[in-house]
Formats: structure tokens, C-alpha cells, sequence
């Protein structure tokens, strides 16, 4: 069957739930919040050090897709539906994640209903969330002992996609090289080790997650600030750790990610008498090349 059979234009409650999403959130950052969240919550960084989906147990991986169809019910306030998760715009959708691609596993109840399927990849900083009918024309006959049968591959092309490999907000401890995360987790103190973290990762949005995950303490973000934290270890080396809640104007100026409330990025800089660069503390300071040698310790931020 071709795949324009099964049109969703033809299908006029799907395209006023997809309305009713779009007009809920039409950049995708709640969703995109939403994932990013729901990976946060089953690593559980700050007790357990994870952050990766391959550490995860067989039963928390099953967990992730109900996690997520609380979250996102949370964050939009979607009505309950009667026999789906939730009544969007009037209609029964139900919610199904799938960390793998197309691998969604309907169940006989959303037979003839609209999916709100997603999918995502925290490794490659992406989700995607699409629409379908599922019908018999799009699901196939074999199914499990549940009777949970998947998506054909003319239904996967179906898919009517409201945002499609999106840009996830990063997971750092994924981004930096193994061996340089390994060596953060090496040392016993959770100072040190996020001390480690904002060394290696200078010039990278580091999110406080994954500061929790790195120190493991309840205090996590005491470790970050002056008096004993990160800011003043790293500060004969340098470093100035910009946080989105009072130095985004910085982060613009020294030319490196904007982090966002919740974020910080860590930046080696040095004395300059040039106009490029940021007013810190009363001078000019640019982000220092590569192997550039340090002259004097970092400015003192202001962080309030």
C-alpha cells in the first residue's frame, strides 16, 4: 500500500490534535524539556553516578515511555482519556516512546485511535514526536503474547511528524571523550570530581543534572560556587563558570553557548586590551586559544 492511502490530511481529528500541540508549544522546547527530563529521572544521576541509557536495568528502560507519558501529561495538562492516556482537543490519543526508531508497541486498545508517538536518542541530543492513526492498514497482523503489534514500515512513513530529530538539550557526560568522564569518576570527592568536570569540559553547556551526578551529593550546586567550590579551584587556572541565571550577556560576549537557567559553561580566559571579549569585574577578558598559557587567575563573578 502506498503511503498516501493513509494520508493524514484526510484525517481531520488528528490535524486538530496536532494543531492543539503546536499551539501548546510551537518552538518544541516544552517536549524537548519533557525528554530531556524523563532521561534525567530514570538515570537518577544523583544517587546512582548513571548516565547513560546502557546502564540502565531491563525493567527502569521498560519504565522510561510510562515516565514520559506522566511528564508530558504534567507539563501540558492534558485530560485523561477513556481508554487511551490522554483526550487532547477533544479526541483519545495514547502516548507511546520507543528509544528505538519505528520500534513502538501499540496495544489492542489504541486500535482505530491516535498515537502520540516519540522517540529520541540522549546520545545524539535528538527526539522526535509524530501522530498516526493506527489502523489495520498501518499496524502489523503478528503481534506479541499481548497481542501489541508495531508499525508497518508503509505505517512508519505515515507518521505525521511534528518535530523530527529536534535538538535535544545535551547530556555532557556523553559528549566528552570516555576516557576523560572515567577520569572524572575516578577521584573519591565529589568536589574534585566536579572540579574535574568543569575543567574538561570548558566551553560546553554542563546542566545541573549532570553536576548532581558528577559530585553525588545532596549539595551538588554548592560545588560550584566561590567560597570552597568549583568557581574558586578553577580560578588560578583561569576559569570563570558562567551560570544562565546572571551571565548570559558573558557567555555572548566570550563566544561560546548560552547556558539557560538551569546551565552553566565554564570558560578559560585572559586579559585583554583588545575590543573583543566581555567586561568582567573591571577589565576586558577574551576566551583564551587552545594551549594558550594562563597569566593570572579569573575574574570574580558577579552571581547575584
Amino acid at each position: 500500500m502506498d503511503s498516501q492511502d493513509i494520508d493524514a490530511a484526510d484525517d481531520l481529528p488528528l490535524l486538530e490534535v496536532a494543531f492543539h500541540i503546536d499551539q501548546a508549544d510551537p518552538s518544541g522546547s516544552r517536549w524537548a524539556a519533557v525528554v530531556r527530563k524523563t532521561y534525567d529521572m530514570i538515570y537518577n544521576g544523583q544517587e546512582t553516578g548513571r548516565y547513560r541509557w546502557d546502564q540502565l536495568m531491563k525493567t527502569e528502560k521498560t519504565h522510561f515511555g510510562t515516565l514520559f507519558e506522566i511528564n508530558a501529561q504534567r507539563e501540558f495538562e492534558f485530560e485523561g482519556g477513556a481508554t487511551t492516556d490522554y483526550r487532547i482537543a477533544g479526541h483519545q490519543v495514547d502516548a507511546k516512546w520507543s528509544q528505538t526508531d519505528g520500534g513502538w508497541m501499540l496495544p489492542p486498545e489504541v486500535f482505530g485511535e491516535l498515537a502520540l508517538v516519540a522517540t529520541g536518542s540522549d546520545a545524539e541530543s535528538r527526539w522526535s514526536l509524530g501522530l498516526i492513526r493506527v489502523t489495520s492498514e498501518v499496524r502489523r497482523e503478528k503481534h506479541n503474547r499481548d497481542k501489541k503489534s508495531q508499525l508497518t514500515a508503509e505505517g512508519r512513513k505515515a507518521i505525521h511528524w511534528l518535530w523530527r530529530d529536534a535538538a535535544l538539550r545535551p547530556n555532557v557526560l556523553l559528549q566528552l571523550a570516555p576516557a576523560v568522564v572515567d577520569h572524572i569518576f575516578e577521584s573519591r570527592w565529589g568536589t574534585q570530581r566536579t572540579n574535574r568536570l568543569f575543567r574538561a569540559a570548558e566551553g560546553m553547556i554542563v546542566n545541573r543534572n549532570a553536576v548532581a551526578t558528577v559530585s553525588r551529593q545532596l549539595d551538588a550546586q554548592k560545588r560550584v560556587r566561590y567560597n570552597g567550590g568549583a568557581r574558586s579551584a578553577l580560578r588560578p587556572e583561569g576559569y570563570v563558570i558562567l551560570s544562565g541565571m546572571y551571565h548570559r550577556d558573558i557567555a555572548t560576549a566570550l563566544g561560546v553557548p548560552v547556558p539557560l537557567p538551569d546551565e552553566y559553561v565554564s570558560v578559560k580566559v585572559v586579559p585583554t586590551a583588545g575590543p573583543n571579549g566581555a567586561e568582567i569585574d573591571g577589565r576586558r577578558w577574551r576566551r583564551a586559544l587552545p594551549g594558550e598559557a594562563v597569566v593570572e587567575p579569573a575574574p570574580i563573578l558577579e552571581t547575584s
